[in-house]
């Protein structure tokens, strides 16, 4: 398992994710503390608090994670 931490504050940011991630086949989850959701569950990340940073955690993928780290690369948390 992989994860990275995200920023999804805004409507555009996530809609952008599930875009850029809906892609791809395999597992990836969205954490929160001890909430966990499927990544690709829009409705599912509306239901979060997005003033946090999230957690994405690729669990599974068939698909090259270079190319999974590429898509999320827009959305991860700028240290």
């Amino acid at each position: 398992m992989k994860s990275y931490m995200l920023d999804l504050n805004s409507i555009e940011r996530v809609k952008g994710f599930v875009t850029a991630i809906e892609g791809f086949e395999g597992y990836f989850d969205l954490a929160s503390g001890r909430y966990v959701i499927d990544a690709k569950s829009i409705m599912g990340i509306f239901s979060m608090d997005l003033s946090k940073q999230v957690e994405f955690r690729i669990l599974e993928t068939n698909d090259k994670i270079t190319e999974v780290e590429a898509a999320i690369a827009p959305y991860l948390v700028q240290e």
